[in-house]
């Protein structure tokens, strides 16, 4: 694979890629079960650990 080809490539599906691993993600983060987790990923900065 030369260069130009691999160029090509990457300008075409490595958008369309990468626009799915975004859409996958964002979905992920809004899906329905996770609102509890999200809470407490949230919180979690502002507690104490003494650990």
């Amino acid at each position: 694979m030369n260069y130009d080809a691999l160029r090509h490539f990457a300008d075409s599906w490595g958008l369309v890629l990468m626009g799915i691993v975004f859409l996958v993600l964002t979905g992920w983060t809004f899906r329905k079960g996770s609102r509890a987790a999200n809470e407490r990923a949230a919180r979690s900065i502002l507690e104490e650990d003494d650990g």
